[in-house]
C-alpha cells in the first residue's frame, strides 16, 4: 500500500468515531453532573476546579468548550469547612507536649512569628504544656503602660487596617473594600434592654446609634498576627449591656483576604458587645479567623464559640442588664476583656464628638495601652 493511501469505508468511520469518543465521553460525564443535585454538583466539580488553578494556564481550556465552568477562587475558599478544621486545630492544641519537644516547637513558632519572649510573663518556654497555653501567654505588668492622657486605647498588640468616620452606614474592612454596618452587628432588636432601636431605612440605621446631637459614628480596625500577643483589653471606660455571637464561617482575616473577600468580617464568626461610655455608644467585636474558633469573653461564661450546635447564618444574644443589675457590666481601660486562641481581628465602632482625632496611620503597629484617639 502507497504511504499516501487513506483508509476507506468503515475503517474511516472507526477512526473518526475513535477520534470524538474523548469529547461525547466529556460531553455525556457533564450531561450527568448537571442531572445531580447542587451540593454533589459542586463536590464533584472540586477536583476539576482544583486542576484549574493549580495546572498552567489553559491546560483545562477544551473543557470551557463543552460547557464547563471553574468555580470562583472565593466560591472555592468559602467551601473549605474552615470550622471544623478549627475544631481539629483546638484539639490539637489542647495535646500536652513531652517536656523534651517543647522548647524545639515553641522556638520555631517564635522564629516564624517574630515573638518577643522577654515580654511574656512566663519566659521558660518548658512551662507552656501545649500550644494553647502558649498562645495566650501573659505580659509582665510593667511591658504594656496604659496610657491615660488619651480616652481611647488599643485593646490589643496588631495592625492598624483602616479608621476614621462611618459614612452612608458602610464601614471600610481594607481600604477601597467596605461592609455593611447593619449586617455586621446584626438586625437591629425591638426589646428595650438591647442597644438597636428600630429604624426605617439603612442610612437611619446608623443614626439611630447615634445618641447625642453633634456626634458622629467612628470606627477603628486592628488585626492580629498570630506572632502577636493575643489578649484584649478594655479600650476605653464604658459599660457593657449586650452580647451577640454570630456563628459563621472561619476564613482568615489577613489584609491580602480582606481585599478578596468582600463583607468578610460579616461572614465569619463574631462575638459583638455593645453598650455605652462618656460619649453615647460603643461596640467592641472580635472577629474569628482561620483556626481561631475559640473567642473566650472573661466574664461571659455563656459564651461558646466555634460550637456545632449553632449554624451559619443564626445570631444569638445576651442582655447584661437584669432586674439586679440595671447597668451592665462596667469596665475600665486597660482591663482585661478577653483573648483569642491564636490571632485575629478588633473592630470597634463608637460615638463621638465630630472634633474626636485618631492618632494613627494606617498600617502602622500598634501595641495594647498606646493611644487611639482622643477629643
Amino acid at each position: 500500500m502507497c504511504q499516501s493511501e487513506k483508509p476507506q469505508g468503515p475503517e474511516l468511520q472507526a477512526a473518526v468515531k475513535w477520534l470524538h469518543f474523548p469529547r461525547l465521553a466529556l460531553r455525556w460525564r457533564l450531561g450527568q453532573l448537571s442531572c445531580m443535585s447542587r451540593p454533589a454538583l459542586k463536590l464533584r466539580s472540586w477536583p476539576l476546579t482544583i486542576l484549574y488553578y493549580l495546572l498552567p494556564f489553559g491546560a483545562l481550556g477544551p473543557l470551557s468548550r463543552v460547557g464547563w465552568r471553574p468555580v470562583s477562587r472565593v466560591a472555592l475558599y468559602k467551601s473549605v469547612p474552615t470550622r471544623l478544621l478549627s475544631r481539629a486545630w483546638g484539639r490539637l492544641n489542647q495535646v500536652e507536649l513531652p517536656y523534651w519537644l517543647r522548647r524545639p516547637v515553641y522556638s520555631l513558632y517564635i522564629w516564624t512569628f517574630g515573638v518577643n519572649m522577654t515580654e511574656a510573663a512566663v519566659e521558660d518556654l518548658h512551662h507552656y504544656r501545649n500550644l494553647s497555653e502558649f498562645f495566650r501567654r501573659k505580659l509582665k505588668p510593667q511591658a504594656r503602660p496604659v496610657c491615660g492622657l488619651h480616652s481611647v486605647i488599643s485593646p490589643s498588640d496588631g495592625k492598624i487596617l483602616t479608621f476614621g468616620q462611618v459614612k452612608n452606614c458602610e464601614v471600610e474592612q481594607v481600604k477601597g473594600v467596605t461592609y455593611s454596618l447593619e449586617s455586621f452587628l446584626g438586625p437591629r432588636a425591638y426589646a428595650e434592654d438591647l442597644p438597636f432601636p428600630p429604624a426605617s431605612s439603612r442610612d437611619s440605621f446608623r443614626k439611630q446609634l447615634v445618641t447625642r446631637e453633634g456626634n458622629e459614628l467612628y470606627h477603628c480596625v486592628i488585626y492580629l498576627a498570630p506572632g502577636d500577643y493575643h489578649c484584649f483589653h478594655s479600650p476605653t471606660d464604658w459599660t457593657v449591656s449586650h452580647r451577640r455571637h454570630f456563628p459563621g464561617s472561619l476564613m482568615s482575616v489577613n489584609p491580602g483576604m480582606a481585599r478578596w473577600i468582600k463583607e468578610l468580617f460579616c461572614h465569619n464568626e463574631r462575638v459583638v458587645l455593645t453598650g455605652d461610655w462618656k460619649h453615647g455608644f460603643f461596640s467592641l467585636t472580635a472577629v474569628g479567623a482561620t483556626n481561631v474558633g475559640s473567642i473566650r469573653i472573661y466574664f461571659d461564661r455563656d459564651l461558646h464559640t466555634n460550637s456545632p450546635r449553632y449554624s451559619k447564618g443564626s445570631y444569638n444574644d445576651l442582655s447584661f442588664v437584669t432586674h439586679a443589675n440595671k447597668e451592665g457590666v462596667p469596665m475600665r481601660k486597660g482591663e482585661h476583656l478577653g483573648e483569642f486562641n491564636l490571632g485575629s481581628t478588633i473592630v470597634l465602632i463608637f460615638e463621638a464628638p465630630k472634633d474626636f482625632n485618631f492618632r494613627l496611620k494606617a498600617g502602622q503597629k500598634i501595641r495594647f495601652g498606646e493611644a487611639l484617639g482622643s477629643l
